[in-house]
C-alpha cells in the first residue's frame, strides 16, 4: 500500500508511504481516497490526520507520470482534495520536512494544518513551466495572503514553515509543533480537540483580496514579465492569483485548470520537465550499483593555486571539507590565496556570506610548497597547465607520496585520462574531474571515467559532487570528452560562417536571440582565443584532413586573445565585459575572404542557428554511438549547466527532438552540399539515420 491506515483512539491516521518523497502518483491517490472512505465509515473515528512517512509529507506530483494517462486518471489530485473537503469529519494535515507542490495543495484542502518546524514549503510548479494545477493559486492566497502567496508561486522557492506561520493574518498553519519528533503526538491531541467543532473550516471559503487591487497586479505583472523572458508560466501565475481576488472560487479553479493543461502542451514545459528528469538521471551510472561502498573523503589536496585551482578549492571549503593547496612558488600561493579571499570578501560585502562563515572557510584552507605534505589527503585534484608532460610530472609525484586508496583526479579538459592514469602504479584510483570556469560558480562537473577507474572511485566522486552542489555527468575518454568535443564543431561552424559572409557580431546576435548565454565569438573571447589556437595547431598535425577556417588563427597572430588581453573578436574596456565590435577585425575577415576568392552572401539567422546547433547534435550522436556518454539526456545536462544552452529549450538533444529528427537530418544533408563547409562532417551520424527510420527520438 502507498498509504498506511491506522486508528489511534478516536483518530484515523493516513500515512502517505511512497518513497522517497511520497509523490502523489495514481496508486497513492487511490490508496488515500480508500483510506479516507474507510475512516468516514468507522463510527469510532471522530477525526482524520494525514501525514507522510519518512523524510517528507509529500513532494507533490509524480513527475514521471506527466504526459501519461496516469497523470489524469481518477482519482486525480483535484478529486482527492474534493473528497477531503466533502469529509463530514475534520481532516488535519500534519506536515513535516517537505511539503511542496501537490503536497501543499493537498494540505490546503484539509480543514486544519499543523507543521513541524523546519518544514520546507513551496509551490515549485513554475520551475517546470507550469502553474499549480490543483488549487494552489486559489487556496494559497486565501490562506496566506495575496502578496506572500504570489511570491511563493512565482518564485517556486522553498520557505520554512515557522517563517510562514509568523505572517500576520495567515491561516495556512493553525499550529507549529514544538519539534519534528513531537509532530504526530501534537497532531493527535489537536485532532481530538477539534473533533466536534462545526462547521468545518475550509480554505475555499476564506476571502482573497489585495488593498491595491489592479495597480498591485499590474506592477507584479510588469516585474515578472521582465524576469520571465522566454517562460510563459510566471506571468500566468500572476493572472491566476489575480483571478483568486476577482472570481468566485469555482470559477478561479476552472481557470487555473485550463491554464495548467494548456501550459503542459508548451515546448517550454516539455524542456523543463525533460531537464528535471535528466538532471536526476545523470547521477545514475548503469553498471555502478547504488549500494556501492564509498571511500571516505575527509580532506582534499589541490595541485595548482591558479584561477581554476582556487575555484575548485572554494567548492570544498564551502562544504566544510579541509583543503591543502600546493604550488611550486610562494608568490603563486600568495596570489591564489588573495584571489580566494577577494571572492569571499565580495560575497560578504553583498551580504551573501556572513563574516563568521567566511572565517570558518578560510580556516579550513592550508598551503604547501612540498608534495611530501600531501601524504594524508583522501582526494587530490590536479589543476595545472593543460600539457601532457606537465601532467606526467605531477602524477608521478602524487603516486610517490599519496597514501594507498586515495583518489587521484585530473581537471584536464581534453587530454587522454588513460594516459594520465598510466603515469601511476594505481590507475584504478585515477579519475577525471573536469570543473568549468569559474569553478566556484559553474554547476557542471564532467566526471571522466578511465578504462581502469574503479567503480567505488566513480561512486565516491559522484556522491561528492552532490556534497559540493555540482551536477555531475559521467563521460568516457576521448579528446575533449563530451562538452569540449562538441564545442569544437560548434566553433568550426562559426569560422565557416565568417568565411561565407557573416561578422562575429551577427553570429553572436543570432545565437543569443536563440537563447544562448553568449554567442560563439564572445564565448571564445571569454575563454581565451589562444586555447582554441593551441587545439587547432594540434589538430593540423594529428588530423591534417580536418577542414578549418583560418580566420581565428589570423586573429591570434595579432595577439588578440580575448578579454584577458582587452582585445579579441571584440574590444574590451578594463573592468567591463561589454563586447565592442572592432572595425579592423571585420576588415581582417573581409580581406581573408577576398584572398580565398569567396564572394560573401547574405546568411539568415535561421541558417546560423541551425548550422551551429545541429553541429552539436551530430557530434553528440557520434558520442552516444561510441558510448562516451551514457544517454542523450546526459549531453543536455552538460550543455545546459556548462555551456549556457537555453534552459527553455532543454539542451541540444531535446531541441533536436522538438524540431523533429527527420528535419534535422534533412538540414544536415543541405549543409553537406555547401562547398565552403565540411561535407564529411555533415554526413548524419548513423544513430540519427537509424532513429529517423524508426520514427524515434534521441
Amino acid at each position: 500500500m502507498t498509504t498506511d491506515y491506522a486508528v489511534q483512539g478516536p483518530v484515523a491516521v493516513l500515512t502517505l508511504n511512497n518513497p522517497p518523497v511520497n509523490g502523489m502518483g495514481l496508486a497513492t491517490r487511490v490508496a488515500l481516497t480508500d483510506g479516507l472512505a474507510r475512516a468516514l465509515a468507522d463510527e469510532t473515528v471522530k477525526a482524520i490526520v494525514i501525514t507522510g512517512a519518512g523524510k517528507a509529507f509529500s513532494g507533490g506530483a509524480d513527475i514521471t507520470e506527466f504526459g501519461s494517462p496516469k497523470a489524469f486518471a481518477e482519482p486525480n489530485l483535484l478529486s482527492v482534495i474534493l473528497a477531503i473537503e466533502a469529509s463530514t469529519k475534520p481532516v488535519i494535515a500534519a506536515v513535516h520536512t517537505v511539503c511542496m507542490g501537490g503536497g501543499l495543495e493537498l494540505a490546503l484542502g484539509c480543514n486544519y494544518r499543523i507543521a513541524a518546524p523546519g518544514c520546507n514549503v513551496a509551490l515549485p510548479e513554475v520551475k517546470l513551466g507550469l502553474v499549480p494545477g490543483a488549487g494552489g493559486t486559489q487556496r494559497l492566497p486565501r490562506a496566506l495572503g495575496v502578496e506572500p502567496a504570489l511570491n511563493l508561486i512565482v518564485s517556486g522557492e522553498q520557505v520554512k514553515s515557522e517563517l510562514l506561520a509568523m505572517l500576520p493574518g495567515q491561516q495556512l498553519f493553525q499550529k507549529i509543533a514544538a519539534s519534528p519528533e513531537t509532530l504526530m503526538a501534537e497532531a493527535l491531541v489537536f485532532a481530538a480537540e477539534v473533533a466536534d467543532v462545526r462547521p468545518l473550516p475550509q480554505v475555499r471559503k476564506l476571502p482573497s483580496r489585495h488593498p491595491q487591487g489592479d495597480a498591485y497586479f499590474q506592477f507584479a505583472r510588469n516585474m515578472v514579465k521582465g524576469m520571465a523572458k522566454n517562460f510563459p508560466a510566471p506571468v500566468k501565475c500572476v493572472d491566476m492569483v489575480e483571478a483568486s481576488t476577482k472570481n468566485k472560487f469555482d470559477d478561479g479553479m476552472a481557470l487555473e485548470r485550463e491554464t495548467f493543461l494548456n501550459l503542459m502542451w508548451t515546448p517550454e514545459h516539455r524542456a523543463l520537465r525533460h531537464l528535471f528528469l535528466a538532471e536526476r538521471a545523470a547521477s545514475k551510472v548503469p553498471d555502478v550499483p547504488v549500494d556501492t561502498p564509498l571511500r571516505d573523503i575527509k580532506s582534499v589536496a589541490i595541485i595548482g593555486a591558479g584561477t581554476m585551482g582556487g575555484g575548485i578549492a572554494m567548492n570544498f571549503l564551502n562544504a566544510g571539507v579541509p583543503v591543502k593547496m600546493l604550488e611550486m612558488k610562494q608568490e603563486a600561493l600568495d596570489r591564489g590565496l588573495a584571489t580566494i579571499r577577494k571572492n569571499y570578501e565580495a560575497q560578504v560585502a553583498k551580504k551573501k556570506l556572513k563574516q563568521d562563515k567566511y572565517e570558518q572557510r578560510m580556516a579550513l584552507l592550508s598551503t604547501t610548497l612540498s608534495y611530501d605534505d600531501l601524504t594524508d589527503a583522501d582526494l587530490v585534484i590536479e589543476a595545472v597547465f593543460e600539457d601532457i608532460g606537465v601532467k606526467e610530472a605531477v602524477f608521478k609525484e602524487l603516486d610517490r607520496v599519496v597514501k594507498p586508496g586515495a583518489i587521484l583526479a585530473s581537471n584536464t579538459s581534453t587530454l587522454d585520462l588513460n594516459k594520465i592514469a598510466s603515469f601511476t602504479q594505481r590507475p584504478q584510483d585515477v579519475v577525471g574531474l573536469h570543473f568549468f570556469s569559474p569553478a566556484n560558480v559553474m554547476k557542471l562537473l564532467e566526471v571522466v571515467r578511465g578504462e581502469k577507474t574503479a567503480k567505488d572511485v566513480l561512486a565516491t566522486v559522484m556522491s561528492l559532487a552532490k556534497k559540493i552542489k555540482k551536477t555531475a555527468v559521467v563521460s568516457g575518454v576521448c579528446d575533449g570528452f563530451i562538452g569540449n568535443r562538441m564545442i569544437e564543431q560548434y566553433g568550426r561552424q562559426g569560422g565557416f560562417l565568417l568565411d561565407e559572409g557573416c561578422t562575429p557580431a551577427q553570429v553572436d546576435k543570432a545565437m543569443e536571440k536563440f537563447g544562448m548565454a553568449m554567442g560563439p565569438f564572445r564565448m571564445s573571447d571569454l575563454a581565451g582565443n589562444d586555447i582554441g589556437w593551441a587545439i587547432r595547431k594540434r589538430r593540423y598535425t594529428e588530423q591534417p584532413d580536418m577542414k578549418y577556417s583560418k580566420t581565428a588563427d589570423l586573429l591570434c597572430e595579432k595577439g588578440r586573445f580575448g578579454q584577458k588581453t582587452g582585445a579579441g573578436w571584440y574590444d574590451y574596456v578594463p573592468g567591463k565585459r561589454d563586447a565592442i565590435p572592432n572595425a579592423e577585425v571585420v576588415k581582417m575577415i573581409e580581406d581573408h575572404r577576398a584572398a580565398l576568392g569567396i564572394t560573401p552572401r547574405k546568411i539568415s539567422d535561421e541558417e546560423i542557428v541551425q548550422r551551429l546547433v545541429f553541429s552539436l547534435v551530430n557530434e553528440a550522436a557520434h558520442i552516444l554511438e561510441e558510448g562516451i556518454a551514457n544517454k542523450a539526456s546526459d549531453i543536455d545536462v552538460v550543455y545546459i549547466f556548462g555551456y549556457g544552452f537555453p534552459v527553455y529549450r532543454g539542451g541540444p538533444m531535446n531541441y533536436a527532438n522538438e524540431v523533429g529528427l527527420f528535419n534535422v537530418v534533412q538540414a544536415m544533408k543541405r549543409f553537406a552540399q555547401n562547398p565552403l563547409d565540411d561535407a564529411k562532417f555533415w554526413q548524419p551520424a548513423p544513430l540519427l539515420v537509424k532513429l529517423v527510420a524508426e520514427s524515434g527520438n534521441l
